[in-house]
């Protein structure tokens, strides 16, 4: 049965329509005008001003010479390694943590949860930080990059909470069938959080495809930078001569170009994986800050 609705339900709706259409437009057009801009022509877009609502002519010039960049291939090949080796790491340890504190007959387990808690707020900061690194033997190694940030103490509250809402029933049904806690955390728990996990899959794999300050810190050797320091050198300081050696005309309209090619580069990776955790992300999120 279909309920009437007022005048103001009507014009709420309509007004929240509205509203939301303006803040996707708002949303997308940044992304859209980087996608239009590296998909124009050099010299078109050098003298284009304005709002930008489709490619200036078309030309794939500037993802030739970004992919032409010895670099950009090692820089996407690093960034692969830190983040599938980074997030599996982080999985590992947050899943091992989030167990151990989600028991209720571990020793001490409050006032560990306590100091985890703790380093949320209150950290060394970058001097500190860069000493130990240095003092470890980590320094302009790829380990630096991913020991360091081995586990996120806000993931593993996350993680913690979403294993202490599945029943104790069903660890206790696989002590009596002889299960260790190694067997159970793997053929129990974790099956069970599975939109959790994706969740953390999400949160750590973006964390370290976006990283770049600590690659900064404590790399020396280009060899081993991450993709987005090297999209950091040429967006910021507008270095592209290693993309355009090649290039004989106007090169300021081509390394314009460029900067926008590699911002795209770097980015639909990210954007074609999201789509496929999207699904488990709400409930996963809910199910790691909500107890039951």
């Amino acid at each position: 049965m279909l309920m009437k609705r007022s005048a103001g339900e009507r014009i709420f709706d309509i007004g929240n329509m509205m509203f939301m259409i303006v803040l996707s437009i708002v949303s997308l057009y940044p992304l859209l005008y980087v996608l239009f801009a590296s998909l124009s022509d050099p010299d078109l877009m050098m003298r284009h001003r304005g709002l930008l609502l489709f490619p200036q002519g078309f030309s794939l010039s500037s993802y030739v010479h970004v992919f032409d960049n010895p670099m950009i291939r090692i820089g996407y090949m690093n960034t692969m390694f830190y983040v599938i080796l980074g997030t599996l790491l982080n999985i590992v340890m947050t899943a091992l943590g989030a167990y151990a504190l989600s028991r209720k007959g571990v020793l001490w387990r409050n006032p560990i949860m306590f100091l985890i808690v703790f380093t949320m707020f209150f950290q060394g900061g970058l001097i500190p930080s860069y000493l130990l690194i240095g003092n470890i033997g980590l320094m302009d190694t790829r380990w630096a990059l991913i020991l360091p940030a081995a586990m996120s103490a806000y993931n593993l509250i996350i993680m913690r909470t979403s294993f202490q809402s599945i029943p104790v029933s069903l660890e206790e049904a696989a002590r009596i069938d002889g299960a260790n806690d190694f067997v159970i955390l793997y053929k129990v728990i974790l099956p069970l959080s599975l939109p959790v996990i994706a969740v953390m899959l999400l949160f750590y794999g973006v964390g370290h495809w976006n990283s770049w300050f600590s690659a900064l810190v404590y790399l020396r050797t280009r060899e081993l930078f991450p993709l987005q320091l090297l999209l950091r050198e040429i967006l910021i300081t507008n270095d592209t001569r290693a993309m355009m050696t090649k290039i004989a005309g106007d090169k300021a309209s081509i390394g314009m170009t460029i900067k926008y090619a590699t911002i795209i580069v770097s980015t639909l990776p990210i954007l074609f994986i999201y789509p496929f955790l999207q699904k488990y992300f709400n409930k996963g999120v809910l199910i790691g800050a909500l107890k039951e």
